[in-house]
């Protein structure tokens, strides 16, 4: 089968990804083989290619934001069988018994793996996923439409209710992708005022398109003070803004699996008044779950950018880049 994979980590400019052929991978107990028919297109794919988070295998296929057909099962596979439709995720397996598992937080595992970095991700024509950590997809959207619900759609849940977002309260939004424009439309629905941050004039169009109160540059002032915030960007220089736009008692969630250095900031400014600072790790099973039936309820509008499965480095350099708005999806 052919098979994206980083070969070299660097700046995407270099081309870290190279195009393989490898053998079709066979399912293991408890386990599925799954055909690829659309992966979405995460920055934590451009971060794991560029050398932000190391490889944690050699020739690594990324890709955890899978829309697949079950074409064969390993012994012991309970929920899905042959033909089904099945989206996998970031989150590919835990032990189930540690402290965090126990406690219901299998997100902080030490032992947690995922998909596309521990195990063979979605830039393949196939791959291999446990059954317990593969999910039913939601109905009212296409294939290409289905990918970032898995990943960008779950963290970005995870984020909102992380923030902690009260009843018609003011969220800002840092940095309008994939993940933020979908969280947007969920804190929208629940009576929520977003106001967004991004340098992007298309990704301001976007927002104001789903119903944004305010659109402005990264570095602008709110217009009014904010009870909530998420930090999409992975720009560690946007935490003190982003803070110091809190309102009494807010919190700031920092959505990203990697962020550049976070400047000095200043108890008085940043944090007095009991504002809260706090990270965004995976997601549980349990998150993903609720955000897919939220995502059907709600009827979320997903922002699709197609490429060919031959162009998926392309894509991640258009990511890069800022070249779309809204999410990619790459299509076999």
């Amino acid at each position: 089968m052919r098979a994206w994979v980083v070969h070299k980590p660097g700046p995407i400019a270099d081309g870290p990804l190279r195009l393989i052929e490898r053998p079709v991978p066979k399912p293991g107990p408890g386990e599925l083989l799954i055909r690829v028919l659309r992966c979405g297109v995460c920055r934590t794919d451009l971060h794991l290619a560029e050398g932000d988070l190391e490889p944690r295998a050699p020739d690594v296929t990324p890709g955890h934001e899978v829309v697949g057909e079950v074409v064969a099962t390993g012994p012991g596979v309970v929920r899905f069988g042959t033909g089904d439709r099945v989206g996998a995720a970031w989150l590919a397996g835990t032990d189930g018994s540690c402290r965090y598992c126990r406690r219901g937080l299998e997100n902080l595992c030490p032992r947690s793996v995922y998909t596309g970095w521990d195990i063979q991700g979605g830039y393949a024509e196939y791959l291999v996923a446990a059954d317990a950590y593969v999910h039913e997809l939601p109905r009212g959207f296409s294939d290409a439409e289905l990918a970032p619900l898995l990943c960008a759609g779950i963290i970005g849940y995870r984020a909102l209710r992380r923030a902690e977002l009260p009843p018609g309260g003011r969220l800002g939004i840092w940095g309008f992708g994939g993940s933020a424009h979908l969280a947007a439309q969920i804190a929208i629905a629940e009576g929520g005022a977003v106001h967004v941050f991004t340098r992007a004039e298309s990704a301001r169009d976007l927002a104001r398109g789903l119903g944004a109160a305010s659109v402005q540059d990264s570095w602008d002032p709110p217009p009014e003070p904010l009870d909530s915030a998420i930090l999409f960007a992975p720009v560690g220089e946007l935490v003190p803004a982003a803070l110091a736009a809190l309102d009494r008692g807010g919190t700031l969630a920092i959505a990203g699996i990697y962020l550049t250095d976070i400047p000095a900031l200043n108890y008085q400014a940043h944090l007095f008044q009991e504002r809260t600072l706090r990270s965004v790790t995976a997601n549980t099973r349990g998150d993903a779950e609720e955000f897919l039936r939220l995502a059907e309820r709600l009827r979320l509008r997903v922002t699709v950018n197609a490429y060919e499965f031959s162009q998926a480095d392309r894509a991640l350099a258009d990511l890069a880049a800022e070249r779309f708005t809204g999410a990619a999806v790459i299509s076999m």
